[in-house]
């Protein structure tokens, strides 16, 4: 999606990534997937947002299915991704959250290629609702992030041989359903309304016995042409 941000480049190892996951995922009857970005031609950073999206190891997966045809190029920069979480804030997701996107980040969270992914908190919050207690290995390598809500955010681990890569450290090794998830769950404290501007003083004016004596010897003294 978004073919004009140029940002549809990565590594072989995330594009290796990507075409098993759109496959698995299509041979259980799922619909294909829409990518957001990936990274640029060279890496890097980009000019708005994405810092993490620098060694072509991190992908932007919509949640929002793609349809039985192609899309044309003035589709794909135009369609808009959809929310799967109830409204901003809320601790639950909508609707357009089903089996499909539980899928989604589970078959990704299983792949032995991927280090985390992120998605909103509620989102978190429904697959740790919905998980039996006998297969929840998984859900450790999925953390809550702030804005995932359109989409899920996966980072594969460095490649074998790939020296200058730096993998970060492991998430935590519980299912990250308890305090964590609670944390990022509690509303936002209000914020305080900011105080009533003070009204301008009217600067005080200075009469002449206030001046410096100096200054009063300048005024009396007589004029010379």
């Amino acid at each position: 999606m978004r073919p004009s941000r140029n940002r549809a480049w990565g590594h072989p190892y995330l594009l290796g990534f990507i075409k098993d996951f759109s496959a698995n995922l299509a041979s259980e009857g799922y619909a294909t997937l829409l990518i957001g970005d990936l990274a640029q031609p060279r890496g890097g950073p980009m000019l708005s947002g994405h810092r993490s999206h620098q060694l072509g190891l991190d992908a932007d997966i919509w949640f929002r299915p793609s349809p039985p045809y192609q899309l044309t190029r003035e589709q794909r920069e135009e369609w808009s991704a959809e929310t799967v979480v109830a409204s901003v804030n809320a601790p639950w997701v909508n609707e357009r959250f089903t089996a499909r996107e539980a899928r989604m980040i589970e078959l990704a969270a299983k792949d032995r290629r991927i280090a985390r992914i992120f998605v909103g908190a509620p989102i978190k919050k429904a697959l740790c609702e919905g998980t039996p207690a006998s297969d929840r290995g998984w859900l450790r390598k999925v953390r809550p992030w702030y804005g995932h809500v359109y989409h899920m955010h996966v980072r594969l681990e460095c490649p074998v041989g790939s020296l200058a890569c730096k993998d970060q450290d492991p998430p935590a090794f519980d299912d990250g359903c308890g305090e964590e998830l609670t944390s990022w769950l509690k509303p936002p404290k209000p914020v305080k309304p900011a105080p009533p501007p003070k009204p301008a003083v009217k600067p005080k004016e200075i009469m002449l016995s206030e001046l410096p004596t100096e200054c009063l010897n300048v005024l009396a003294a007589p004029s010379r042409r």
